[in-house]
């Protein structure tokens, strides 16, 4: 990532960001759709439904099914709204039913989880561009939305690259930990009957997120969000973890391995609330909070097997993780009794065992407390 500077100072021969906007973006916006059409999609839209069936030799209500597939509106079959790029991408999709043999259920499967990510990522992006336009030029929101629009010809593209080389690292990112996990059993009989990967798995559940947040405006509650989400992500990924997602005020994490979940869990724990540098919170945003400088989480910890799924786990390991966090105590983390044993043996970890807890939807759990052993 590159890195940050002061507006005093940058490298040599570089101006500081500018306060204001550039003379020829301080005007109406010049950006048109139909010029982002021709960038983005490649041409101008002159295709309907019924025509991209005609052209591809696929049925008209195959078309309908991967548009709406995608998440995008159509007002019907004879509306002028396709390009020539959505005909190959049309084309391509039957490809992976007729050459590569996929069943048309997991086709529809890619489609969807590419029309799901990639439409929050769209939104995330275009967001962050609208508030950077509004600070950097002390625009209102709508002008600063008209900004983007001029600059999204000149974006989209270093956007696009970015995409395509995060897509490429994290395929083979998976690729990697498949081979370490299973590259053995190849020969080897698995009991089909158990649920697939053995993980820990986590939740991060800020506390009090309600009355915390409430009365904020929203660029204040935008950067609450961001700072409390970039700073689990840093420490889940740094700890040699993997965000499964994030949830409003909570974060799904994941990790190979019981101790490196460990070490998220505890990081989690630490990194909201233990030790904080509480005046540097206060000074990042106004939005720093009691001695404890900003919202702090309880953790929940399970090894168990989960099934991955939709970019998603599930699993009752996951559903007990989540309770955990319901009796955990602000900036501690609690597991069960099997994860506990799992990591008695790890010199790294300190196991305290607790009282007995009724979980919601679980039963009777005796939680501990897991803490970083004294040095």
């Amino acid at each position: 990532m590159p890195g940050g500077r002061g507006q005093d100072s940058g490298p040599a021969g570089v101006d500081p960001a500018p306060t204001s906007p550039p003379e020829h973006l301080a005007g109406p916006p010049t950006g048109t759709t139909d010029e982002l059409d021709e960038l983005l999609l490649g041409g101008p839209r002159a295709l309907s439904a019924r025509d991209l069936a005609r052209r591809t030799g696929i049925a008209l209500d195959t078309v309908r099914d991967y548009w709406r597939t995608l998440g995008l509106p159509s007002h019907g079959d004879d509306e002028v709204m396709f390009t020539e790029r959505d005909a190959q991408a049309l084309t391509l999709a039957q490809e992976l039913v007729l050459e590569h043999g996929l069943a048309l259920s997991t086709v529809v499967t890619v489609v969807r989880s590419l029309g799901h990510t990639s439409d929050r990522l769209a939104l995330w992006q275009v967001e962050a561009l609208v508030e950077d336009m509004a600070t950097r030029y002390g625009l209102d929101d709508t002008s600063a939305r008209l900004l983007v629009l001029d600059r999204l010809r000149d974006l989209a593209p270093l956007l696009e690259q970015q995409l395509l080389h995060s897509y490429r690292r994290q395929l083979a990112a998976v690729a990697d930990r498949y081979a370490a996990e299973f590259g053995h059993l190849r020969d080897v009989t698995v009991d089909g009957s158990r649920l697939p990967l053995a993980r820990a798995v986590g939740f991060a559940d800020m506390v009090s997120f309600t009355r915390r947040t409430a009365g904020l405006g929203s660029t204040d509650l935008s950067l609450f969000v961001q700072r409390f989400e970039t700073a689990a992500r840093d420490v889940v990924v740094s700890a040699g973890g993997r965000v499964v997602k994030t949830i409003g005020d909570a974060v799904l994490f994941i990790a190979d391995s019981p101790g490196a979940g460990a070490a998220v869990a505890i990081g989690l724990a630490d990194a909201f609330g233990v030790s904080l540098d509480v005046e540097a919170a206060r000074g990042a945003g106004g939005l720093a909070e009691g001695a404890r400088g900003v919202t702090p989480v309880r953790v929940g910890l399970v090894w168990g097997r989960v099934l991955s799924r939709f970019g998603d786990v599930f699993g009752p390991s996951v559903n007990l993780a989540a309770r955990l966090t319901d009796v955990a105590d602000p900036s501690t983390v609690l597991v069960d009794a099997v994860t506990a044993q799992v990591l008695g043996g790890d010199p790294r970890f300190r196991l305290t065992q607790q009282s007995p807890r009724e979980l919601a939807g679980v039963g009777e759990v005796v939680p501990y407390r897991l803490e970083s052993a004294p040095v």
